[in-house]
């Protein structure tokens, strides 16, 4: 009987397949992978893709289907999902499964999940994040790059109440610093246990885990992959935490900044490139030999100058809500600084800056991704972006090393930092004006990010909070 390890040896590699001249799996190797699956209890699969808030769909079917399903058998209504560019009248999108990733559901071994892209008329359907991604991906394969990806994964684990408010469900987990404190993380190792043996049996490598900032606030870390894998594994560990978290009675929570007064999740993007033969890191060089110090290549810099060109633009990418940008602030209601990135600028271990660039270099950290974005879109954008960095030879200007926080707004002017965009309406407008951005996305996905993120910023800003009715009611 094959066991579940073997699957996911066997398929932990997303292949992305869409844009090949002919569909990558014969149906020996399919009744091979029908096999494999049956002997280890498989009964469900799910192709699944995501919406423009990178939040799972799909069907599932019974394995006795595999083979239709494994050629997308299975149609969707687009317009009955957020941000997939179809109207009541068009033909259905299909969604066909990338075999190189097959997840059998850890707490469920009888279900596998499997990120899929959507087709249209047997074409690409190019308004879906990992299908704009896998296009990027090609542009970067014909340059003979690939690109290397590590998320940073930050999350609260809280008790909702029947009025649906969120607490901290450990009274004692009330420390003003509870960074990396042990007592805490021992008193949510149940959960924390559960996530961490299910990383290590996917193969993921998990290397590190810890308390964060904030009260009831965790970070796990595991090994980098290339992008199409990272950003599946990230869409599957947000779904993994929140079912282990259900069975404790809690939630997990990636909305950026639950409480006012803690520290916001981010999801830092740590990105580099790499030659598609040798699989050698491009962005690598020895710190000595670097003019700027940071132990980054020339090719580096120049990604990095073209991330910033448009980092307005990405910023709405890369923290996609209302509530991202509660995150993004210098202080705001806390009693030190929130190590949130609000400048548009990098630097060595600066965290004050939106990119950083970690003590052993070779690699280049986004700050401001937070645990809410749509992965496969931010990292469409973020290598686009250096992709033009890259062919236009840009040049990103000097490191900031300073703490930036403490900067007067005349001292970021006279070295030329701008700030990032305070709120989604501002990121929304950038994003809008950037003819990059719509030129990297194609005019509908570009369209349909616009319309529900305007209309999300329209719906906060046009609400009543708690803050102004205790503010106004009784004040005039």
């Amino acid at each position: 009987m094959s066991s579940l390890s073997e699957i996911y040896r066997d398929h932990q590699t997303a292949r992305g397949f869409i844009y090949e001249d002919s569909y990558p799996w014969d149906d020996d190797q399919l009744s091979q992978i029908e096999r494999k699956l049956a002997d280890s209890g498989v009964k469900y699969c799910v192709g699944s893709y995501v919406d423009i808030h990178g939040v799972p769909k799909g069907k599932f079917v019974p394995l006795s289907h595999f083979k239709h399903f494994a050629h997308g058998s299975e149609l969707y209504t687009g317009y009955a999902l957020d941000g997939l560019g179809q109207a009541p009248n068009d033909d259905e999108i299909a969604s066909v499964p990338d075999l190189g990733m097959i997840i059998p559901l850890p707490w469920n071994p009888e279900v596998t999940w499997i990120p899929a892209d959507n087709t249209l008329h047997g074409k690409p359907y190019e308004v879906n994040a990992r299908v704009a991604l896998q296009k990027v991906l090609g542009q970067a394969k014909q340059l003979g790059f690939g690109m290397n990806l590590g998320i940073e994964c930050e999350l609260f684990v809280l008790q909702q109440n029947e009025d649906g408010s969120i607490q901290i469900p450990n009274s004692d987990d009330n420390l003003t610093k509870s960074c990396y404190d042990v007592k805490r993380f021992m008193d949510r190792y149940p959960w924390l246990d559960k996530m961490a043996s299910a990383i290590d049996l996917l193969g993921w490598d998990l290397y590190s885990l810890d308390h964060e900032d904030a009260n009831s606030q965790f970070e796990f870390d595991f090994n980098y992959a290339d992008a199409l894998t990272m950003c599946d594994r990230f869409t599957f560990f947000r779904m993994m935490a929140k079912h282990y978290a259900t069975e404790e009675g809690l939630i997990a929570t990636f909305m950026p900044k639950p409480f006012a007064d803690k520290t916001g999740s981010g999801a830092h993007f740590n990105m580099s490139l790499y030659d598609l033969e040798s699989g050698a890191n491009l962005f690598k060089r020895p710190h000595d030999e670097d003019p700027r110090g940071l132990g980054i290549s020339e090719l580096g810099y120049q990604f990095m100058a073209g991330i910033l060109k448009h980092g307005p633009a990405l910023c709405a990418a890369f923290a996609p809500t209302v509530n991202s940008y509660k995150r993004l602030v210098r202080r705001g209601l806390m009693a030190y600084y929130s190590w949130a990135p609000v400048f548009n600028s990098y630097g060595r271990n600066n965290r004050t800056n939106s990119l950083r660039v970690p003590m052993s270099g070779g690699r280049i950290e986004s700050r401001n991704a937070d645990a809410s974005c749509n992965p496969y879109l931010a990292a469409t954008l973020a290598l686009a972006a250096g992709l033009e960095g890259i062919r236009e030879n840009l040049d990103p200007g000097e490191a900031q090393e300073d703490n930036l926080y403490e900067l007067s707004p005349e001292e970021l002017a006279e070295r030329g930092i701008s700030e990032l965009p305070k709120n989604l309406a501002e990121a929304v407008q950038a994003f809008a004006t950037d003819p990059f951005v719509k030129e990297t996305l194609g005019e509908t996905l570009h369209s349909e990010f616009l319309t529900y993120k305007s209309e999300e910023w329209r719906h906060y800003h046009q609400s009543v909070s708690q803050w102004e009715i205790q503010q106004y009611a009784r004040l005039f």
